[in-house]
Order: structure tokens, then sequence, then C-alpha cells
């Protein structure tokens, strides 16, 4: 084999090599960035979008867990909007109703930490990371208010349980929103 052939097929083998690398990054990305959460699996699916623009950026995970969580709860609050009163018994009813505002606060929690999240100030930002996991904390404990407000619920219904599930998983990005927080917090800016 001549060297000219020998150097253009290392060439060749080394464009293919760096190139099917490119997935496997951005992979370790969202690998890393989700280590920190308990529902890494959840994590790791929601966000793997944002690798290729987040890579090793603490704040920028950060803005997308919550981001990722905006649109969940967006999705649950919509949902048990247009769920019909009627389909409920009493108790029920008044679980929904309960759980409605507290994903209506969960939401507007959320965006306020959004806002704060895109205009970190570096002189503030002890005083923005507290303000941040108030918020967040305070997102995660709405939602499991609201799913304790269905424990006392009539569990067979089909859309008790399903109400349940949603509410569980927009909890999970919650807490996975949280986790990003704290890792950016640990880490800084």
């Amino acid at each position: 084999m001549s060297s000219s052939i020998t150097v253009s097929l290392i060439f060749f083998l080394l464009s293919l090599s760096s190139t099917s690398s490119l997935p496997f990054k951005r992979s370790g990305y969202v690998q890393n960035a989700c280590s920190v959460t308990h529902y890494q699996k959840l994590c790791v699916q929601s966000l793997a979008p944002f690798s290729s623009v987040a890579k090793n950026s603490p704040s920028k995970w950060a803005r997308a867990g919550v981001s990722v969580a905006i649109s969940d709860n967006k999705d649950v609050l919509r949902s048990l909007l247009k769920m019909r009163r009627s389909a409920f018994g009493k108790r029920d009813r008044v679980a929904l109703s309960d759980c409605r505002e507290l994903l209506q606060d969960s939401l507007d929690n959320l965006h306020k930490s959004l806002a704060v999240l895109r205009t970190f100030r570096a002189g503030e930002f002890q005083e923005q990371m507290s303000d941040l996991a108030t918020w967040l904390s305070t997102a995660l404990t709405d939602k499991d208010t609201c799913l304790d407000g269905f424990e006392k619920t009539s569990a067979k219904s089909a859309m008790v349980r399903m109400i349940r599930r949603r509410v569980t998983t927009s909890m999970y990005m919650s807490s996975i929103s949280l986790a990003l927080l704290n890792k950016l917090a640990a880490d800084g800016l």
C-alpha cells in the first residue's frame, strides 16, 4: 500500500471516529448533568435535547430543567382544567380544585425561577440562589400537597389515577430542577 493511500485511510478513519463521538459527547453532557438527580432516567430523557447548547454549563442545565418543568406543569394544569367536574364525586371535586390552584402556584414559582436564571448577576448570586431554592422547593411542595389531596378520594377512579400519575411525574421534574439548581449553587457561575 502506498504511503499516500495509507495517509488518506488514516484521515478517513479519524474523521469517522470524531463524528461518531459527537453523539457520545452530547449524551455524556446530559448524563453528567443528570447524575445529581434522583430521577436520572427521566432527567436524561427530558433534557437530552439541550445537550448541544448546555454542554457542561450548570446554569444552562438549571435553566433547561426549569424550562422542561414549566412545560410539563402547563400540560398537567391544562389537562386538569379540561376535566369536567361532574365526572367526580364531591371529595374528588374538592381535591381537583385544590390541585388546580396548587399547580398554578407551582407554575408561577417556576416562571419566577426561570426569569432569575436568565438574568443572573454575579454580585447577587447568593441572594438569587436563595430565592430560587425557595421557589423551586415551593413548586415541589405544591405538587406533593396536590397528591395528598387525592389520598382520601376514590382511588379506583381511572381519572384520579391518571391525575396522580401526571402530577407525580411533574413533581419529579420539579425535583430534577431543584437538583440542577443545587449543582449550580455548588459549582457557581
